[in-house]
């Protein structure tokens, strides 16, 4: 028993490292491609910034496992984006596009708006 109890941190480390590992394999470039073909962009924002219909997404996206799970299974006025229309890949794609935007400048470090 003690055995298994030696184990468990290590094997609960190990599915975090491969959990981690899968999501950093995703690929940013097209995710942008996925991001305009699943139509996204359209209440989302050209960048994922927000729009009329969509609230924002970037550059701090939900984790993940929180953002498939909405998507998924949406019944709101946002259509639910089932496996077979967007997969997990695809889905990790537009993921990492989305961490990967830049964060909005601080207006105060903009000298033109602090005249």
């Amino acid at each position: 028993m003690k055995m298994f109890n030696l184990f468990a941190p290590a094997a609960f480390a190990a599915g975090l490292f491969l959990g981690v590992s899968a999501a950093a394999a995703a690929d940013a470039v097209k995710g942008k491609e996925y991001f305009v073909k699943f139509q996204c962009q359209s209440c989302h924002g050209t960048f994922g910034q927000g729009g009329n219909s969509g609230p924002k997404l970037a550059p701090d996206p939900l984790p993940l496992d929180a953002m498939m799970n909405f998507v998924r299974n949406s019944t709101g006025q946002m259509p639910a984006y089932t496996a077979t229309i967007l997969n997990d890949a695809q889905f990790a794609d537009i993921h990492a596009w989305l961490s990967s935007q830049p964060k909005t400048q601080d207006y105060k470090t903009i000298p033109l708006l602090n005249q």
